[in-house]
């Protein structure tokens, strides 16, 4: 697409937006258009629509926004058509939601703003997004979708639960990526979670999971997930992880369960002979949020490349967590730990403008830290981390 073609796209969009609750009228407008004109597709929904009208106004701005970044939007697109598979979605499927999200659009800003000029461009641009999905789904061979076994389930605090699956038919996946997950007790409510370990050939697999309060899905799996459940996967998403043979040091933060993928990354580094140093800051609000520092300690002790720094945000645990009174044991390879807000105790070491940067946490964890770094002087083409939706 040529730059005019783009600006047209970008400008339309970003006119809906900019507008009070203008995305949010754009999503129900999009999706009443959709199941009124395409009765068909309402049943690749779930009933509750709230969390997806929101995924797909960040989706649809993550995609705009790297439209002149063909490196990066294509991938993306590739990994997403791969995954659309897992509901059974048809080449048919992307004409109904590029017709109803141009529809949809012109409601929102207007016959005189909606020119054939701007018509045309979307119509360029939707279809160059569709193709590269609807290649990348055609000539995947992997399954749609792979049917995972519950095996354990372990409550680390009251709202945080460890669960391991057993795959039907073992999985390849980058350590760093993250999964598509469909629970018994929420069918058609697709959860994104980030396996804690790599790929392996025994197809075994372990997440962890925070309940989110208000949330539909995490509070269903912490709460009523049972030893025997039958889960469904999608196909694997992301592009965080280390290439083989890097030169570069790394530097990564995490916070809550966002230890998962980069835990699994480290874990497959140190299968390998030769790594660069990495620097791993692990948050929480509370000491007892720092979960899985016994692995962590175990992995910085067997392997020196690897630094581990935690930090609380408070000094105490909180209110609610039973502590049994014994002495805390100091666990071996790990930093002291450090207090106050993760970004702001990473970004007082400085500009790290040595490091490969990787963040993993809730958006406002990642944007956070993201902007301390970026003004302590860390390069903004050196931070990575998955689309924040």
């Amino acid at each position: 697409m040529d730059s005019r073609t783009v600006a047209l796209i970008r400008t339309t969009f970003k006119a809906v937006a900019a507008e009070e609750g203008g995305s949010e009228t754009l999503a129900r407008s999009f999706y009443s258009i959709l199941f009124t004109d395409y009765p068909g597709v309402r049943d690749f929904f779930p009933a509750a629509m709230d969390a997806q009208r929101d995924r797909l106004v960040h989706a649809i701005s993550y995609a705009l926004d790297r439209l002149e970044e063909p490196d990066k939007l294509l991938p993306f697109l590739a990994q997403l058509g791969r995954d659309h598979r897992k509901y059974g979605v048809q080449p048919a499927h992307y004409v109904a939601v590029a017709n109803s999200l141009k529809s949809a659009i012109r409601g929102c800003v207007g016959d005189e703003m909606w020119t054939d000029e701007v018509a045309a461009a979307w119509d360029e641009g939707l279809a160059n997004i569709s193709g590269a999905m609807i290649g990348a789904a055609d000539k995947e061979t992997s399954p749609a979708a792979w049917t995972a076994t519950v095996v354990e389930c372990r409550e680390v605090l009251r709202n945080l639960s460890i669960v391991r699956v057993q795959l039907e038919h073992p999985m390849e996946y980058a350590a760093g990526q993250y999964i598509s997950v469909q629970v018994p007790s929420r069918p058609r409510m697709w959860r994104y979670l980030s396996p804690a370990n790599p790929a392996n050939s025994n197809g075994e697999i372990e997440f962890h999971i925070r309940s989110v309060l208000g949330g539909w899905v995490s509070p269903a799996i912490v709460s009523h997930t049972t030893v025997g459940d039958q889960w469904l996967l999608g196909a694997p998403l992301g592009g965080l992880g280390v290439p083989r043979n890097t030169k570069r040091k790394m530097l990564m933060i995490g916070c809550g369960t966002g230890i998962a993928p980069l835990r699994a990354q480290i874990m497959a580094m140190a299968q390998r002979r030769v790594n660069p140093k990495v620097h791993l800051f692990v948050g929480g609000h509370h000491p007892c949020d720092l979960y899985d520092l016994q692995v962590l300690s175990q992995l910085a002790v067997a392997n020196k490349w690897l630094t581990v720094t935690p930090v609380t945000e408070h000094e105490e645990n909180p209110w609610w967590y039973y502590d049994s009174g014994e002495p805390q044991v100091e666990l071996p390879g790990l930093e002291p730990r450090m207090t106050g807000q993760i970004g702001k105790v990473v970004a007082a070491f400085g500009p790290w403008a040595d490091r490969d940067v990787q963040i993993v946490g809730s958006p406002s964890m990642v944007q956070t830290t993201k902007f301390r770094l970026m003004a302590a002087g860390t390069q903004a083409k050196s931070i990575r981390h998955d689309p924040l939706f």
